[in-house]
């Protein structure tokens, strides 16, 4: 089954935090051009309080070109919005272009180039560092600030996390993050009657679950997507980090790292999983009812609903010492495109704002809603991922390093699916793709000029 992040190309998800890598891409890391929104803008003054709509276009008629990635389960959800967007804005058209993530990625930079790019999409929070320093995103700080948005309307860590080299370039729509799922009828047979919250009562649901639940193996462990976000979740949980802030280094070979590919593996040699786990097999397992639990992304929950399966999310459980999971995030950009042209600009302002103060629609796709006012809302609270929403301060976020994501998927991938496997010891795997991830991004930090 593939998520809505999923790429169609190498190892599916390998780029999820895919860096463009093409020649035209290539050729903007020292090209410039246009103005900023912050300079376009102005200067907007100060923020204005949420809940309102703040952004008002009075210009002629005005098409903008909206590109997003959407093309899974959360795609009509977006259209729909769209559409409603349109309706009670009749001067604004909105030209939707759909794309395959990995296709997404590859084809902006040169679209922008051409000047045949988006006035206004939609970007993964880890994409957005490598194509600011590219210059294919331009800064947004002012137009924040004129649609009153702050810190105090989302979490520190995701606002943080859209700012690269003191400017920010992305306005958060979402969060999405791991989540845990799990067969309600097998925990029932099994006696089960919580969901699992640490190392301990995870470990007595698995045993459960191989006696009286029925599973012999209850939670199979992936070779590839999605065990390196499960890595990295556990890492955290584990009090390390994956990588220096400053992008000069990888640190996954720590102590840390070491002891959550450890666990990882155990869950194969202590008989929970099978050993050769295929992308994708962990979840269609789960969907067909030959495993009990399984740890995957809440843009799942749809299509387990449509499945008609029963089954229940909950949080990924401390396995470590401290609460934390793995999270991405879907955040708004705008191209120097937009900011050429001042109705383009401020009909790309009324757009955002109008997006994401009716982000609770969008929870619908299985997201849950970056800003706090809509978060804490009534329509989201009764959401399957509530349980994720009400943990949002344990989500982590890989740092705005530019060209980690292709980084991340020829070291730390690989290093994981090795140790899983078994073909590696956790130390050896971790030891060699760190010292490989660690060239590859002092290389970047060259090539990009970080």
């Amino acid at each position: 089954m593939r998520d809505h992040d999923a790429p169609t190309d190498l190892t599916r998800r390998g780029f999820l935090g895919l860096g463009v890598g093409t020649a035209a891409a290539a050729a903007l890391t020292a090209c410039g051009g246009g103005k900023s929104a912050s300079d376009a803008a102005g200067g907007a003054g100060a923020a204005k309080p949420s809940g309102t709509f703040t952004a008002k276009y009075d210009g002629p008629k005005i098409t903008l070109s909206y590109w997003n990635g959407f093309t899974g389960g959360d795609g009509p959800f977006m259209k729909q919005m769209v559409a409603q967007f349109q309706k009670e804005h009749p001067t604004i058209a909105v030209n939707s272009n759909t794309i395959e993530w990995a296709q997404y990625y590859q084809r902006l930079p040169a679209a922008v180039t051409a000047g045949k790019g988006p006035d206004v999409g939609a970007m993964h929070l880890d994409q957005l560092a490598t194509n600011a320093v590219r210059k294919i995103i331009v800064p947004v700080d002012d137009v924040a600030s004129a649609i009153g948005l702050s810190e105090a309307d989302f979490t520190p860590e995701v606002w943080q996390a859209g700012q690269f080299k003191g400017a920010r370039y992305g306005i958060p729509l979402d969060v999405h993050s791991l989540a845990m799922y799990y067969n309600t009828d097998d925990f029932t047979k099994a006696g089960v009657t919580e969901a699992p919250t640490d190392k301990a009562s995870f470990q007595a649901a698995l045993d459960a679950l191989k006696g009286k639940g029925g599973q012999d193996q209850p939670f199979w462990m992936p070779t590839r997507w999605p065990a390196h976000l499960m890595f990295l979740s556990l890492l955290w949980q584990n009090g390390g980090e994956p990588y220096a802030t400053d992008g000069s280094r990888a640190t996954f070979d720590s102590e840390q790292g070491v002891a959550a590919l450890t666990w990882m593996r155990d869950m194969v040699t202590r008989g929970y999983s099978p050993s050769n786990v295929a992308i994708d097999s962990q979840y269609v397992g789960f969907k067909n009812k030959k495993l009990s639990v399984t740890w995957d992304g809440i843009w799942q929950i749809n299509d387990l609903n449509a499945a008609k399966l029963p089954y229940a999310l909950a949080p990924v459980p401390k396995i470590g010492e401290t609460n934390a999971v793995w999270a991405n995030s879907h955040n708004f950009y705008l191209t120097r495109q937009a900011t050429q042209d001042e109705n383009r600009l401020q009909a790309s302002k009324v757009f955002i704002d109008w997006i994401s103060q009716k982000s609770a629609e969008w929870a619908g796709a299985g997201m849950v809603p970056a800003r706090k006012s809509v978060r804490e809302s009534a329509a989201v609270k009764g959401t399957k991922q509530a349980p994720i929403a009400a943990e949002i301060a344990q989500l982590k976020f890989l740092p705005p390093v530019p060209g980690l994501g292709d980084v991340q998927s020829q070291t730390l991938e690989i290093a994981v699916a090795n140790g899983v496997l078994g073909k590696q010891t956790p130390q050896a795997a971790l030891k060699d793709a760190a010292s490989k991830a660690t060239q590859l991004m002092q290389a970047n930090q060259k090539k990009f000029g970080a």
